[in-house]
């Protein structure tokens, strides 16, 4: 039997992250599960905000990654799933709707899908320099009254579909992919790092009872908010941990090296006094997490999110951050913790996104996120979760 070994990709600002993972088949129970086999880690170059400024340096840091990983792994690395953030990310919500087309009033599949293009068309101004890695169906409704689960079998006279389409520029996917694939990489499929990160960090009660995940990298904050078992805002905010470092820089009148240094504690005393520090990182955290609420309030969200916030990414560790996130938000707050065996290189919650897209590329069925992510991602991705 030939081996299914997949590779998620992850590029972002500051490192450059290869998860090569490959299915193995319990003999005693026959339940499938997947064992990391190798990793890559590179520094990042080439890319801010989570664009690429530099396909050549990008290419050259992919390159690095894969060696490490083909290494640890012993198999080549010819394909792999992306990770696409940064600040080109966006959402658009529209509605769409069908008139039921049997004689029986009996809600088909070829109903639902009349909505979507419905919604799709409805939402296609939008998407002027943009594409669509995910449409993702939020809610269906029959004749005005809402359905809890799919439509299909139901019966009625019109359904009627909310939409939310995830988008990137198509200038930064192209580059990307053309970055990678110079780099000897096929890229085999695309998905919004927020929610690749998701399926690893978040439990399906807390996506039930409704939460936000929060990546803290290096130049952005990346969200992804669930109710219901949807995840129904996607959201990129162009704040990151560089700019706490930056903050301390200016506030202390130091090197940037030496602010990285005193953000992460490793330096303190009478030169860097703690409260002024604390006072810094308070204001920059206060600042970052304040857009996050303002957007949660220009969702009106359907519930008060009581799973809370969950929060990941290099920035995760900052200073009193769930204090910070906790006041602002009025929400519960928990660190992510990455659920993995101890005998691999992934250490922390940062591999999450290369892990959750070498993972999805197990299911085998990498349209899936683009026809139903709600229902069918989360069902093939259940049997590979701890």
């Amino acid at each position: 039997m030939s081996r299914r070994i997949t590779t998620g990709i992850d590029i972002g600002t500051s490192q450059v992250k290869l998860v090569v993972v490959e299915e193995v088949v319990d003999p005693r129970t026959s339940r499938r599960y997947p064992r990391v086999i190798g990793t890559g880690l590179a520094e990042s170059r080439g890319v801010r905000g989570g664009y690429v400024v530099d396909k050549a340096e990008v290419t050259a840091c992919v390159r690095e990654a894969k060696r490490q990983a083909e290494s640890t792994a012993r198999v080549p690395i010819r394909a792999g799933f992306v990770a696409i953030g940064g600040i080109s990310l966006d959402e658009t919500r529209a509605s769409g709707e069908a008139v039921i087309s049997r004689a029986d009033q009996e809600v088909t599949a070829l109903d639902v899908e009349k909505a979507a293009h419905a919604a799709r068309a409805a939402a296609a101004p939008g998407f002027l320099n943009r594409s669509v890695l995910h449409s993702i169906p939020v809610e269906h409704r029959i004749d005005g009254t809402r359905v809890l689960g799919d439509p299909v079998g139901m019966k009625g006279v019109r359904l009627e579909s909310d939409y939310l389409f995830v988008t990137c520029l198509t200038q930064h996917q192209e580059m990307l992919t053309e970055a990678i694939e110079e780099a000897d990489i096929e890229v085999v499929e695309q998905m919004a790092s927020p929610l690749a990160g998701s399926y690893m960090l978040l439990t399906n009660d807390q996506k039930m009872k409704g939460c936000v995940l929060a990546n803290i990298g290096a130049e952005t904050v990346s969200i992804v908010v669930y109710d219901e078992g949807i995840p129904f805002s996607v959201k990129v905010f162009p704040m990151g941990s560089s700019h706490v470092t930056d903050d301390i820089a200016l506030g202390l009148r130091i090197s940037l090296e030496e602010a990285e240094r005193v953000k992460l504690g490793k330096l303190t005393g009478h030169m860097y006094p703690r409260k002024k520090v604390d006072d810094i990182v308070s204001t920059r955290l206060n600042a970052l997490f304040a857009l996050i609420a303002k957007h949660l309030k220009a969702l009106g969200q359907r519930g008060p999110l009581p799973a809370g916030i969950i929060i990941s990414g290099g920035g995760a560790g900052i200073g009193s951050i769930s204090d910070i996130a906790k006041d602002t938000l009025k929400l519960p707050v928990r660190l992510a913790e990455l659920r993995i065996s101890v005998d691999t290189k992934m250490r922390d919650a940062t591999w999450a996104v290369a892990y959750g897209l070498a993972v999805w590329g197990l299911t085998g069925d990498t349209l899936t996120p683009r026809k139903n992510l709600r229902a069918s991602v989360t069902g093939f991705l259940k049997q590979f979760l701890p």
